[in-house]
């Protein structure tokens, strides 16, 4: 008996405490008016600036796509750079078999691929012998007709 009396007595405290606590709670935050969607947005960057933009890349045309595969820009191209998707294409272009990949070997496959494009021999690519060089389209499988 004594101790549901005291069980009664600490709700009654517990509960007037919550009370005290809701009558101190800060009211809700005031409904923001709709913004317009079409409206752009507004910021004055006082004194910052962003960063410059980049300049323009000393390396030629074919250095340039070299190094799209030469991620760490060792000069070597691995057989980890080069997309496991294009293993054949790596291994035609390793000449000497040591799975790196340098620019000479890279660029003498292009000189021969230009050499082969270049069907008068006179240097120089005319537009139908450029098109030429375009890659087949991909073999496009067949929907299918459920």
């Amino acid at each position: 008996m004594l101790g549901g009396l005291v069980l009664a007595g600490v709700g009654v405290f517990w509960w007037q405490g919550r009370a005290e606590i809701e009558r101190g709670a800060p009211p809700p935050p005031a409904a923001t008016p709709a913004r317009d969607p079409m409206q752009l947005p507004l910021a004055d960057p006082g004194t910052r600036q962003g960063p410059a933009p980049p300049e323009l890349s000393e390396l030629g045309k074919e250095e340039q796509r070299f190094f799209r595969y030469d991620r760490n820009r060792d000069r070597m191209i691995t057989r980890d750079e080069m997309l496991s998707t294009r293993t054949e294409g790596f291994r035609s272009l390793d000449k000497d078999g040591n799975n790196l990949l340098t620019f000479e070997e890279w660029a003498v496959t292009t000189v021969d691929r230009f050499g082969k494009a270049d069907r008068d021999g006179d240097g120089r690519l005319t537009p139908r012998e450029f098109a030429a060089t375009a890659p087949k389209p991909a073999a496009r499988k067949p929907a299918c007709k459920c």
